[in-house]
């Protein structure tokens, strides 16, 4: 279960959330139903977790990228890695750590000795998507290497500008309580990430359900039964969908107010971007589409403003010393937000 599925963050029933006439428009069933059977996929092998891969499939066709934070052991890399076995591409994996030097994520030119000349060898970067274990274990000049390609969707080597194939889909995890041999992301790497996502440990049935599914599986063979059940052609059909779903003038004002309000806000010290503004737009046109509907409500912007806002926010030092949280901060600022009729 994440944070984001409790508070005024999750759909409610108040009477902004009845059901609007819904407006003629963009056919949104294939987005729902291929949400459906990637769901029903990776459903196979994790217990719960529904939210997190909702959210993780709104960052795919919407193209932005997703951090996962969470303890060790809630299944962060298998889901991820399940997420692409799911899809008909191309899957890197790289397990960042202290001495990863930025050419072992984007390339380096290498001498070709019967040409006489310099050829350029892509690193694991150059896929569709990309699982990045632990990456606060990397320093800074090595994020710094990511800050291209995970905005502008290329890499620039000497000179030279290389271009990702689509779909292009950074996952990367980190662990919120291990501090040695960890590096704390700049914010402009942390702004790049349309999610951060925080889970948390299963609940007592699905503890039980997880010991039940897994009692005769030791060595993990049931997650080979996770099949390709989504094409990039199909992604980029989705995402074409989701552009087209109808928002009212009224919410885009609300967004804007929600997001205005962190910039003036006495408890932060740093407030959000117009790139949050962006993505809380685009992610609750995402959010609708998955539920089936081309038109976005209240609730849907209510759905993604934590995990889209949670880690472009800082708290001030004085917040930080009372204790004080960033949930705690976003959930007051979302409350006294008037909400559209």
């Amino acid at each position: 279960m994440t944070d984001n599925e409790n508070g005024p963050f999750a759909p409610q029933e108040t009477p902004d959330s009845i059901p609007e006439p819904q407006p003629e428009g963009v056919d949104v069933g294939p987005v729902q139903q291929r949400t459906e059977q990637v769901k029903n996929e990776i459903g196979q092998v994790i217990v719960g977790q529904e939210a997190m891969l909702d959210q993780l499939l709104i960052a795919l066709f919407t193209g932005g990228h997703t951090l996962l934070e969470g303890v060790p052991g809630i299944a962060k890399t298998l889901t991820a890695k399940l997420l692409a076995q799911t899809i008909s591409s191309g899957f890197s994996r790289l397990q960042f750590t202290p001495d990863l030097m930025p050419a072992d994520v984007v390339g380096t030119p290498v001498f070709n000795v019967k040409k006489s000349e310099f050829t350029f060898k892509a690193g694991p970067i150059f896929s569709n998507i990309i699982l990045i274990d632990e990456i606060n274990r990397a320093p800074a000049k090595t994020q710094a290497a990511l800050f291209e390609v995970m905005e502008e969707y290329q890499v620039t080597v000497d000179g030279i500008t290389y271009p990702m194939e689509q779909p292009f889909f950074v996952i990367a995890t980190q662990n919120p309580i291990e501090q040695e041999g960890t590096y704390k992301l700049p914010e402009a790497q942390l702004d790049r990430f349309l999610f951060k996502i925080i889970l948390d440990y299963p609940n007592l049935d699905e503890e039980k359900q997880i010991l039940r599914r897994f009692r005769n599986d030791f060595a993990g063979a049931l997650r080979e039964t996770v099949r390709a059940v989504l094409a990039p052609a199909e992604i980029a059909d989705c995402r074409r969908r989701i552009e087209q779903v109808y928002i009212r003038e009224e919410l885009l004002d609300y967004i804007a107010a929600i997001v205005h309000n962190t910039r003036n806000n006495g408890d932060l010290f740093l407030g959000a971007s117009p790139r949050a503004s962006l993505a809380l737009m685009k992610t609750a046109k995402a959010a609708a589409a998955i539920q089936g509907r081309n038109f976005v409500t209240p609730d849907d912007i209510r759905y993604v403003a934590y995990p889209v806002l949670n880690h472009r926010v800082i708290l001030t030092p004085e917040r930080e010393m009372e204790g004080y949280s960033t949930r705690e901060v976003l959930d007051d600022i979302v409350k006294k937000i008037e909400v559209p009729r």
